[in-house]
């Protein structure tokens, strides 16, 4: 599975880039916190056989999320998180499901290790393998979307493996199976690849920067206000 802090940095990528006006610290936390909860499947793998990027990466949490959020929202005559916290609210819920989603799921699904999406009616973990390039000599060439009788479809999805047959070693379960392994070495992922390092330290650079401006212009308003007070 990705590391927890490359989840982390896609999540703050797109807290910057979707909360609008409601980013700030705590929007941001949510949305992190979002981001990373996927992760905490590997918690339930000491218990529970097969539950690393099955238990909370399968489809159906979110998707619940999403329809409720929806009716919540767009349907229900008076939408009770948005009397309860503003359209502030519905916006960083909305990012948070995004976030959830693409920041927590997306980099497990088309990373390496792949994803239970219909965990626990479904058996297979999934990987999205798939390229996109033009050649001098055959042009645009993708893997992505086939549209022939012998494609693998419309996503090109590799199984791996089940439950049974497919473990996904962690730092808090080595070896991936139920049961505590106290003297397997435990390695903690910080970054696996260059293009992750990348990642985080734009997020870092992005949210130093943003937060930043946010705080002189709160600064430069309450020395507005103390003007206009004063006179």
């Amino acid at each position: 599975m990705a590391p927890t802090l490359v989840n982390a940095a896609f999540g703050a990528l797109l807290g910057a880039a979707l909360l609008g006006a409601a980013f700030d610290r705590r929007s941001v936390a949510v949305v992190v916190a979002a981001a990373v909860l996927p992760d905490l499947d590997a918690v339930a793998s000491l218990a529970v056989p097969g539950a690393t990027n099955a238990l909370l990466h399968a489809v159906w949490l979110p998707l619940t999320a999403g329809v409720v959020l929806y009716w919540d929202t767009r349907l229900r005559d008076a939408s009770r998180l948005r009397e309860r916290a503003g359209w502030r609210g519905v916006r960083v819920a909305w990012v948070a499901l995004a976030a959830f989603l693409v920041a927590g799921v997306g980099p497990d699904l088309f990373g390496s290790e792949g994803v239970n999406l219909l965990y626990p009616l479904g058996d297979a973990y999934y990987l999205v393998n798939g390229g996109f390039l033009f050649s001098t000599e055959d042009g645009i060439v993708q893997t992505f979307v086939s549209f022939g009788a012998e494609g693998s479809g419309v996503l090109p999805l590799e199984t791996l493996g089940t439950t049974d047959s497919y473990a996904i070693p962690t730092f808090i379960n080595p070896d991936g199976r139920p049961g505590l392994s106290l003297g397997a070495e435990r390695e903690l992922h910080l970054v696996r690849t260059g293009w992750q390092l990348v990642v985080v330290a734009a997020a870092a650079s992005l949210l130093a920067i943003r937060f930043g401006r946010a705080g002189r212009e709160s600064r430069a308003e309450s020395t507005g206000d103390s003007a206009e007070v004063s006179r």
